[in-house]
């Protein structure tokens, strides 16, 4: 199974090792499913690590490899050049909707705008993704 990881799920498992984003991680490098990102997604990411406000928490060096890890581990597709099928309430989420539908992936996100599109797209809050990917034969 392919998924796309919201950069907001990202960022989460940084700020609390034994969460559920971070066991999603950890499942991703375990194998139990493919990450799918693009440039777009790693700039969003880098620039998010990159805040102050993160910083105080994760450290540049801890931001640099686990971006290091995405990078290298994760499929890397190019940025959708066409807009989504489905459009998100917020603007900025297209481009994760719009790589998603190119990727053939599911979207894991914390973000209500993302989960508000369940019902029209494969979208799992991380608590979700995990309990199905978690599930035998889930994933």
């Amino acid at each position: 199974m392919r998924c796309v990881l919201d950069p907001n799920v990202l960022v989460a498992a940084l700020f609390s090792r034994r969460g559920t984003p971070a066991k999603l991680v950890r499942l991703w490098l375990d194998g139990a499913f493919e990450v799918v990102v693009s440039p777009s997604l790693l700039a969003e990411l880098q620039g998010v690590l990159a805040y102050p406000k993160i910083r105080a928490s994760v450290s540049e060096a801890e931001a640099a490899a686990f971006l290091a890890i995405l990078e290298g581990g994760a499929t890397t597709v190019a940025d959708p050049a066409r807009a989504p099928s489905i459009r998100s309430v917020d603007p900025n989420d297209d481009y994760l909707v719009a790589l998603a539908e190119v990727a053939r992936a599911v979207i894991v996100s914390g973000d209500r705008h993302l989960l508000g599109l369940a019902g029209r797209l494969p979208v799992y809050s991380p608590a979700g993704f995990h309990r199905f990917v978690s599930t035998p034969g889930g994933a």
